[in-house]
C-alpha cells in the first residue's frame, strides 16, 4: 500500500503496522509493464526513487549498500568464481559489482522484466555502468525456466537478486526452484539469495530459506545481516549456501587488497555480517538437514 500525499512517497506496511517515506520533487516516469506497475520519482535527499507495484526498490542515495552485499561476500567466499549468473537484477547494481572482480570471466543478467532495466539505463545510469563490459550477457525472460534449462554444473555463483516473494518473483523462494540451481553449480558453487528483514522475516522467510536450501541439498546455509534505509525496519539480509564448503570463511587477503573501489563493504564489514545475532541464532538451530524433504 502506497500513498503520495504533500509531496511525500509513503510505503505502507500495513500488516507490520509502520510505514517509510521520502519527500519527493515529482514524479520522472510511470507506466504499467507486463508485469508490474514501474514507478520513478525524484526525492528531495535520496536521488532517484523505484518503486515496483507500489514497493520501495532502490534510491539513488542507498543502493550501494545492498548491491555491495549481495555480491562481494559470495564472490569473496568462492575459491575462483569465474561465471556468474543472477537472477533478477533488473537496476544493473549486482551486475556492475560483479563484474568489478577481474576473475570473473562471464555474467549473465536474468531478468523478466526489460523495462525495469530500459528505465534504469535513463533513470540510473552509474549502475548500468557495466552494462557495455563484454563478459556482460542479457536474457529477458522466466528466471524459473532459465535455471530448469541452464546447462547442468556450469555455474559458479548464482545471486537470486529478487523482488519480494509475491507475484513474479514467488518462484524464486522454492524449493524446486533451489534445487535446480544445485544442479547447476559447478564443485564449489555457492546461491546467495536476498532473504528479508531479520526483524521481520526471520521466522517465516528466512528460516523457510534454510530448511529448503538444506532440503534442496545445500548443506551449508548462513545469513548475513546489513542495513538499508529504505526498506522495512532498515535491515535486510542475504542468505549464502553452498554444497560442499562452509560459507563461514573467505578470501580475506583477497578482500583487503581488492582492485576496486566499494562504499561499504570491506573484511571486516564481511567478518560482522557473519556473526547474526542471537535470536536468529535460536529461530535457525533447529534447521532440517540436508536432503531431508
Amino acid at each position: 500500500m502506497t500513498a503520495l500525499n504533500d509531496g511525500w512517497f509513503t510505503e505502507v506496511f500495513q500488516d507490520q503496522g509502520t510505514a517509510f517515506s521520502l519527500q519527493v520533487k515529482k514524479k520522472l516516469h510511470e507506466e504499467q509493464t507486463p508485469f508490474q506497475k514501474l514507478e520513478i520519482y525524484e526525492t528531495e535527499t535520496f536521488g532517484n526513487l523505484m518503486v515496483l507495484d507500489g514497493c520501495v526498490m532502490l534510491t539513488t542515495r542507498d543502493n550501494f549498500l545492498y548491491h555491495e552485499m549481495m555480491t562481494h561476500p559470495a564472490l569473496f567466499t568462492h575459491r575462483d568464481p569465474r561465471k556468474v549468473v543472477i537472477v533478477g537484477g533488473g537496476d544493473c547494481g549486482t551486475l556492475k559489482e560483479v563484474l568489478k572482480h577481474p576473475g570473473v570471466q562471464e555474467a549473465w543478467q536474468v531478468e523478466i522484466d526489460e523495462r525495469v532495466t530500459r528505465m534504469s539505463e535513463k533513470y540510473f545510469p552509474e549502475l548500468c555502468e557495466a552494462n557495455s563490459d563484454p563478459r556482460a550477457n542479457f536474457f529477458f525472460g522466466d528466471g524459473i525456466q532459465w535455471m530448469r534449462d541452464i546447462e547442468p554444473r556450469s555455474v559458479d555463483l548464482i545471486i537470486i537478486d529478487s523482488t519480494d516473494p509475491v507475484g513474479p518473483a514467488e518462484g524464486l523462494f522454492a524449493l524446486d526452484f533451489y534445487r535446480d540451481a544445485l544442479l547447476a553449480l559447478r564443485e564449489g558453487g555457492i546461491i546467495v539469495q536476498q532473504s528479508e528483514s531479520p526483524l521481520l522475516h526471520t521466522n517465516t522467510i528466512i528460516k523457510d530459506i534454510h530448511n529448503d536450501m538444506r532440503k534442496a541439498g545445500f548443506e551449508h546455509v548462513q545469513t548475513l545481516p546489513f542495513p538499508q534505509p529504505v526498506y522495512p525496519t532498515g535491515w535486510w539480509s542475504c542468505t549464502m549456501a553452498s554444497k560442499e564448503n562452509p560459507v563461514k570463511y573467505f578470501r580475506e587477503d583477497d578482500a583487503n587488497n581488492r582492485p576496486f573501489v566499494t562504499r561499504y563493504y570491506n573484511a571486516g564489514i564481511h567478518h560482522g555480517a557473519l556473526a547474526m545475532p542471537q535470536f536468529m541464532v535460536d529461530a535457525l538451530e533447529d534447521e532440517v538437514q540436508p536432503g531431508e524433504g
